[in-house]
């Protein structure tokens, strides 16, 4: 992909509300010239989360989550860093210029924009069949039907696929889309006798769209009997893979950044139905057991997934498939067991459904056990415990599922009540599950969550991590504040930054920050190095931690004395270390610097 323009970054940049954009996933409020709130990257209970509305910059004092808008989109929507620009760019009307590019990137980029524009013609097309053709009156009656409302269905862009052969092979030509175009798409398909004919025909449709809003595909539903397969999607596309989507992702996405957790259900009326009824960080896998893709894609929006899907054996295992990239991705799968032979859409929207529904159905989900301790008890269930070689065979299957457990009082418990329901020994069922932990080698080690980058532009060294950062040195916190002051204070802080040596400073991204700073610093982040992941990083901090640092002269001339005798300390232990005695030169400027601190600190 094509790099875009400094200028068309920029652009973006001061078009965006930033405090439009955070609203979105926490509560903010104004607090002088800047922003404070709950952090929407650590669970906490007092604000301290900050964001700058001006520069388009945000930090987290707890759990130091940092960066600017590209960042903070990219983590929360789960975009790459031109994904990113790009959909600000569409939300806040900027044109985007590239800087050039080879021809079959642009060749290729241009036939993707045309195949999404015939999805989306022919996703608003399929809608007002829905509600304008008598064609589609059967199609109204069975949504209706179901307890689903016109106002959701609209929302959804829920639409009906007219039965002749050719509608769209014909209107798609008209519009200027050639044949090659509209298969790509997916929407038509060729005969066995030679010609094409609509893919979808005499079905309700539903547009499959990406986070974004970008329709990638269609699923269609049956109406007649006779009709096979009863649901029908898109052919594998350069724009659609069902692996990697989920229905409704792009209309869930603001309420499962809030609330932190996502709850996939199977179909799409099951999307529907819980939206309608208020519950919207609700997604469907649409039929199929839920993909490591589609864990990935999850992980990007929420700290938790609850599964409300089928539960049987096949279901089972691909949910443990999953958890074990959720493990890497620090998210916490649960399981909701749903009422035996009803789906969510029946619980919520159906004949049957109770006023409480949405209340029983969020007791449910909030009462979903996690993944290994569900799988466990279903394992149990269906074992053959009433003889020894059953009991075996159970403890088979479970020992390699508690074997994926981190140790926690959890797995401790669920050792015991598995020795009680197989009338083992505690001890055998340990050693047992101790064995399959040693097989499996699974890694125990927890990544922190980055948001992804591409293109050369970095997302930040752990922006959004939702773990508490390092620890800095009091020599980091030292120099950290100064260079947050100069930043506060410009005039006196240049100064400061031309009395600063790279020997002052702990580490070399702090050398590239102070020379970055000491050539920009009425606006240090304007144009910074993208492809220099550490330095975006570091002066995005020193800036946000600018506002709150105490940026009289006094301050920055205490904290460079400081620096100063910690820099004449290694001096003189590395001559020690070397001459067996320090300079008395150097020991003499040691004692001077350290009576110039007491002096300052006795005055403040």
């Amino acid at each position: 992909m094509s790099r875009f323009t400094t200028d068309t970054i920029e652009r973006v940049r001061d078009a965006v509300d930033f405090v439009e954009i955070v609203s979105a996933y926490t509560d903010v409020r104004q607090a002088g010239g800047r922003y404070v709130g709950l952090c929407p990257f650590h669970e906490e209970r007092t604000p301290s989360f900050s964001l700058d509305p001006g520069d388009k910059l945000y930090y987290c004092f707890g759990c130091e989550a940092h960066g600017d808008v590209f960042t903070f989109v990219g983590e929360k929507e789960g975009l790459a860093f031109p994904d990113a620009v790009e959909a600000l760019a569409e939300r806040y009307g900027v044109e985007v210029e590239r800087e050039r590019e080879d021809p079959r990137a642009e060749e290729a980029r241009r036939r993707r924009a045309r195949l999404g524009e015939a999805l989306e013609r022919t996703a608003g097309f399929y809608a007002a069949c829905l509600w304008d053709s008598s064609e589609a009156r059967r199609a109204r009656e069975y949504l209706l039907g179901r307890g689903l409302g016109e106002e959701v269905l609209r929302e959804f862009g829920v639409g009906y696929a007219p039965s002749a052969w050719d509608t769209l092979v014909t209107r798609g030509q008209r519009a200027g889309f050639g044949v090659p175009e509209l298969l790509g798409a997916g929407l038509v398909q060729k005969g066995q006798k030679g010609g094409f004919y609509d893919r979808f025909r005499a079905r309700i449709t539903f547009t499959v769209r990406d986070a974004r809003g970008r329709a990638q595909g269609f699923g269609a539903r049956a109406l007649r009997k006779d009709q096979r397969p009863k649901y029908l999607n898109s052919p594998e596309s350069e724009l659609y893979r069902k692996k990697r989507t989920l229905y409704g992702i792009d209309r869930a996405r603001a309420a499962v950044a809030k609330r932190g957790r996502a709850v996939v259900v199977e179909g799409y009326t099951d999307v529907l139905a819980a939206h309608q009824a208020g519950i919207g960080e609700v997604v469907a896998v649409m039929g199929t057991a839920i993909t490591p893709e589609q864990v990935q894609l999850l992980a990007a929006h929420a700290d938790e997934v609850v599964l409300a899907l089928d539960a049987d054996r096949a279901g089972r295992e691909a949910m443990l498939r999953a958890q074990r990239v959720a493990k890497g991705k620090r998210v916490r799968l649960r399981v909701a067991a749903m009422p035996e032979g009803r789906d969510p859409a029946e619980l919520l929207a159906g004949e049957s459904a109770a006023e409480d529904a949405p209340e029983r159905f969020r007791e449910l989900i909030d009462r979903a056990d996690d993944l290994p301790v569900f799988h466990v008890r279903m394992l149990l269930a269906d074992a053959d415990l009433t003889s020894p070689a059953g009991r075996d065979r159970a403890l088979d299957e479970v020992a390699p599922v508690l074997g994926s457990m981190a140790d926690s009082i959890t797995r401790e418990e669920l050792e015991r009540e598995v020795a009680d329901a197989l009338n083992a020994d505690p001890s055998l069922v340990a050693r047992r599950v101790g064995a399959a932990e040693r097989g499996g080698g699974e890694a125990r080690a927890v990544r922190r969550r980055a948001a992804p980058a591409s293109d050369g532009a970095p997302a930040g060294d752990g922006a959004g991590a939702s773990e508490q950062a390092r620890p800095l040195s009091a020599r980091e916190r030292q120099e950290r504040a100064l260079l947050a002051m100069c930043v506060a204070s410009p005039a006196e802080g240049l100064e400061f930054l031309q009395r600063l040596t790279p020997e002052h400073l702990s580490s070399p991204v702090a050398v590239r920050a102070r020379e970055w700073l000491a050539g920009h610093l009425e606006e240090p982040t304007r144009g910074l190095p993208r492809d220099d992941e550490e330095l975006v990083s570091y002066v995005t901090r020193v800036v946000m931690e600018g506002e709150r640092e105490p940026a009289s002269r006094e301050a920055m001339e205490l904290n460079f004395l400081q620096l100063e005798q910690r820099l004449l300390e290694r001096r003189i232990e590395a001559a020690s270390r070397e001459r067996g005695e320090a300079p008395v030169e150097l020991q003499r400027q040691r004692a001077e610097v350290a009576e110039r601190i007491a002096r300052r600190e006795a005055a403040g």
